[in-house]
């Protein structure tokens, strides 16, 4: 058994945290070693905590994807759900991973608008939040993800990672 990182990234309110917690579980019933990284959490803990200008997310992205791929050296398969929205940030944490899996969670910009109980989007849309991804802020969607979800109760794209880690 090896380590793995797996990624899921799209927009804020696609499901990402949601995705990861019940993929977190079926591994923890497989017996399988896991953690999850959530990038709201992650944000938290870290001291000083990172602010979301340009500078300060490539600061944060880097940081996350060498915690990730140092936990997944140690055999463990890392969750991380955060949007991510430029493809060089999800590249550079798939070249320092033992195995990469990265899962796209297609879910319309009107859907994550509709859904969002954190209030981005409404904040953005007034002025009070900057630079949000999918609403001032270009999301870049992979190119070639290794998995499609359609929302954080894909129960099928949950199996097709839980496949895709077996081999």
């Amino acid at each position: 058994m090896s380590g793995a990182v797996v990624w899921m990234t799209g927009l804020p309110s696609s499901g990402k945290s949601t995705f990861a917690q019940r993929l977190f579980a079926r591994l923890h019933e497989a017996g399988r070693p896991a953690a999850l990284l959530d990038g709201d959490a992650v944000r938290e803990a870290l001291v000083p905590k990172p602010g979301y200008g340009a500078a300060d997310r490539d600061a944060f992205y880097a940081t996350l994807a060498h915690l990730a791929a140092l936990l997944a050296r140690q055999d463990l398969v890392v969750l991380v759900a955060a949007t991510a929205h430029r493809r060089a940030w999800r590249d550079a944490a798939r070249s320092l991973s033992p195995q990469f899996v990265e899962v796209y969670m297609d879910v319309s910009q009107s859907e994550c608008r509709r859904r969002d109980a954190k209030g981005l989007y409404a904040r953005a849309a007034e002025g009070k939040a900057q630079d949000l991804p999918g609403a001032d802020v270009l999301y870049e969607p992979p190119r070639a993800p290794e998995v499609l979800a359609r929302g954080g109760e894909d129960t099928f794209a949950v199996e097709e990672v839980l496949q895709r880690l077996r081999h």
